[in-house]
C-alpha cells in the first residue's frame, strides 16, 4: 500500500480481509497477507516492491500508481491486481481494459475529468475565486501530474480562474506551497488522488485551516481528519 500504517489503511485492511472471507479465503486456514506500507515513498515502494517479490506469493495486490509501478518493475511474472490507478494503459500497465495481457489487471475509476469538476465545485462554493493551486507529488501520480492538470487547466481557463500547478515533495515544500497561496485573498486549493497527499494530510489540513483557504479533497477521511468549512470531501 502507498499508505502510512495508520486507522485509514487498517480500515481498508480489514475490508479486504472480509471480502476475501467471503468468497471462502480465511487467514489462518489457508490464507496468508503480507502487507508492507511505502508511506507514500517512492524510493521505499521499490525496495517494499523488491521485497514482496522475494516472498514468491501466489498474488500482490497494488494500492495506487507508484506502488502498481514499482511492482511491476519487480516482476514481470507474479499476478498483480491494482486499485486506486487512475491511468493503467497511459502508465503502461495494461495494453487495454478489455484486454490487460502481461500479469497485470485491476479496477479504475479516477478519471482525468474529475479534476476539472473539482474546480466547478469548488468555484460553485466559493463564486469569488480568483485563484486554485492543484497540489501533488509528481512521483505518485500519472504522467508526473499531467494527466490531472491538462483538465485543471481547462476548467480554470473557462472558468476565468488563475490556475496553479503546485508540485511537491516533502513537508517542507506543502508547507511553502499552502503558505504561499495563503497570503493571497480568494484561493483555494485541490488535492488529486495521491498517496503523498494522503500521507500528510494533517498537515495540509492544518495548514489550509490555518489560511482559511478553501479546499476540496479526494477522500471522506480527510473531513474525518479535521477538515472543516469551507472544504469538500469527495464520499
Amino acid at each position: 500500500m502507498g499508505f502510512a500504517n495508520d486507522a485509514e489503511a487498517k480500515a481498508r485492511t480489514e475490508a479486504f480481509e472480509r471480502g476475501l472471507d467471503r468468497e471462502g479465503w480465511s487467514l489462518g486456514r489457508n490464507l496468508r497477507i503480507e502487507y508492507r506500507y511505502a508511506e507514500g515513498d517512492s524510493v521505499r515502494m521499490q525496495a517494499l516492491a523488491q521485497e514482496l517479490v522475494e516472498l514468491k506469493p501466489d498474488c500482490i495486490l497494488a494500492q495506487s500508481t507508484p506502488v502498481s509501478d514499482a511492482l511491476m518493475r519487480a516482476t514481470r511474472t507474479i499476478p498483480i491486481v491494482f486499485v486506486a490507478v487512475s491511468d493503467p494503459i497511459g502508465s503502461g500497465f495494461v495494453a487495454s481494459m478489455a484486454r490487460p495481457g502481461g500479469n497485470i489487471t485491476g479496477f479504475t475509476v479516477l478519471h482525468a475529468s474529475i479534476a476539472g469538476k473539482y474546480l466547478a465545485i469548488l468555484k460553485e462554493m466559493v463564486p469569488q475565486l480568483v485563484r486554485v493551486a492543484i497540489m501533488y507529488n509528481p512521483n505518485s501520480v500519472p504522467a508526473g501530474g499531467k494527466f490531472f492538470s491538462r483538465p485543471f487547466i481547462e476548467s480554470a481557463t473557462k472558468l476565468k480562474v488563475r490556475p496553479i500547478t503546485a508540485e511537491v515533495h516533502d513537508k517542507s515544500e506543502i508547507e511553502n506551497a499552502v503558505t504561499t497561496l495563503g497570503r493571497e485573498s480568494e484561493s483555494g486549493l485541490i488535492l488529486v488522488p495521491d498517496n503523498f497527499m494522503s500521507v500528510h494530510r494533517d498537515l495540509i489540513i492544518s495548514l489550509t485551516a490555518q489560511f482559511r483557504i478553501p479546499a476540496i479533497y479526494r477522500y471522506r477521511y480527510f473531513a474525518e481528519a479535521g477538515a472543516s468549512c469551507p472544504t469538500a470531501c469527495m464520499p
